[in-house]
């Protein structure tokens, strides 16, 4: 009997892994249509680079850093900054 649970679950974790959707290393970053959607995943906006520094005031969150996703949204980067949605 256990050899036979023991075969069940290995039979269950190599259909998992199988069935599991692997992201493509090529894949587009997510787009957002305006700052509120992007604050919602990205509650400090989004910076080029972790060397950027705020020149809109004072924010109460720090930006989540990725190039990738800050060229997708330059123009939510109101003061040009280098840190899209800022808050």
């Amino acid at each position: 009997m256990k050899r036979k649970s023991k075969g069940f679950i290995a039979l269950l974790l190599a259909v998992s892994l199988v069935s599991v959707p692997f992201q493509s290393v090529d894949a587009a970053p997510a787009k957002y249509k305006n700052c509120t959607e992007l604050n919602k995943v990205y509650a400090g906006g989004v910076a080029k680079d972790a060397k950027v520094k705020n020149k809109g005031g004072k924010t109460k969150y720090k930006p989540h850093v990725s190039a990738e996703i800050y060229n997708a949204h330059t123009k939510m980067d109101r003061d040009k900054d280098g840190i899209a949605c800022e808050r």
